[in-house]
């Protein structure tokens, strides 16, 4: 029997390669969403994906690269709720509730991850650089649910920090997780408290 031809072995090599990364990268997705990123170590990763540690340095040479890859393959399949898209909604009332919905919804879908991420953004230097991003998020989305309050002063202050409560993960773990609330709930309660801060 003739050798395969070289280009259709060479197509073959990298779809292996490919196949390799992908399940290193679902894999530390996996450990890093049940046992947090601090918890979980290179050796893990690797005796996880089944591969050996010297086939996962050849793909991630170290944790930030691994890293990385494993927030993009996360963040493909959760998307934070558009802020852009709640512009279109003039009242801004009925926009923090839009919103909060939306926001309650994708904490709910992501809780384990979120939670280790927050847990460990304050001990591992890593974490604390790439959740930036996410911290200005939500600094977004915090000004777009501010938009047209025609606030000032105090009442302004007041009311900026209570919408950035109210859009908080750990406001909603607190009142779901703890309180027994459920997202309709926590979302009505969180729009009248903003609204009573808003016309003191």
């Amino acid at each position: 029997m003739t050798d395969q031809p070289r280009p259709y072995r060479m197509k073959r090599r990298a779809e292996s390669q490919r196949q390799t990364r992908r399940r290193i990268t679902e894999s530390a997705v996996e450990l890093h969403g049940t046992l947090g990123p601090s918890r979980t170590s290179m050796s893990a990763v690797a005796a996880h994906a089944g591969v050996r540690r010297s086939t996962l340095y050849r793909h991630f040479p170290d944790e930030a690269a691994l890293f990385d890859a494993c927030s993009a393959h996360w963040a493909s399949f959760n998307p934070p709720p558009d802020v852009v898209a709640w512009s279109t909604v003039e009242d801004p009332d009925e926009r923090l509730a839009m919103a909060l919905a939306q926001l309650y919804a994708f904490y709910g879908r992501t809780e384990a991850m979120l939670e280790n991420l927050f847990r460990d953004e304050a001990t591992v230097a890593i974490i604390r650089e790439r959740f930036a991003a996410f911290r200005a998020y939500l600094a977004a989305a915090q000004d777009m649910l501010m938009a047209g309050r025609k606030l000032r002063g105090a009442a302004k202050l007041r009311t900026q920090a209570v919408v950035g409560h109210a859009i908080a993960f750990s406001t909603w773990k607190s009142l779901v997780r703890e309180q027994g609330l459920d997202d309709d709930a926590v979302a009505a309660l969180m729009v009248a408290l903003v609204g009573a801060t808003a016309r003191r």
